[in-house]
């Protein structure tokens, strides 16, 4: 378990930091707490300490610092996922902890829902590409794992899942964490037994 997604990045911008990492660590946590759009970067620039000039030699557009806290939350996302699933011993079991995983993350403080989900709402079509790679190599990893498992049409299985996984997101952060766990459980136990019969 782990107090919040923000751990991850340690404590904020510390001024040992290079002034790129002081920016990226600092919209890291504006961005999902506040949104693309409200966190502005004379914010960002005031918060994390770094002159304008140093700022937009790093950044040279505000797309381009969302995408780099993008790529960055994708990569801490999943290997926080990873890491919470290590001691699984097979993928059976692997897939089988992955509703308490989540629920973890969905009772972590200062849980705002998806940053991929809520950045391709609030950015649309202009969304970085990211917000849609995060959910392929989700569903890749989960696809991975039923294959694994012995799971009939496993892509089709993994895909099931991950609407599901959608769902709960949203209905927790909608309604909190109660509201989503015992139907994400549900979901993934029925889909994991049925998944012979279901998908032959």
């Amino acid at each position: 378990m782990f107090t919040s997604l923000d751990d991850l990045a340690g404590p904020g911008p510390l001024p040992e930091q290079d002034a790129r990492t002081r920016v990226l660590e600092c919209a890291y946590r504006l961005f999902y707490r506040h949104g693309l759009r409200a966190t502005g970067i004379d914010r960002i620039i005031a918060e994390s300490g770094v002159a304008k000039a140093s700022f937009y030699r790093h950044f040279p557009t505000k797309q381009a610092l969302v995408e780099a806290y993008l790529d960055l939350r994708h990569a801490r996302w999943m290997g926080w996922l990873e890491s919470r699933l290590a001691s699984a011993p097979d993928a059976r079991a692997w897939l089988a902890a992955l509703p308490d995983a989540l629920d973890d993350w969905f009772r972590a403080p200062g849980f705002r829902g998806c940053a991929f989900i809520n950045g391709h709402a609030e950015a649309g079509a202009e969304a970085p590409a990211m917000t849609v790679t995060h959910k392929r190599e989700l569903t890749a990893r989960i696809e991975a794992a039923c294959r694994e498992a012995g799971c009939m049409r496993p892509e089709e299985v993994a895909a099931d899942l991950l609407l599901a996984i959608e769902g709960a997101i949203v209905r927790a952060q909608m309604e909190g964490a109660d509201a989503a766990r015992a139907p994400l459980a549900r979901v993934f136990a029925r889909v994991l037994t049925g998944a012979e019969r279901a998908y032959a």
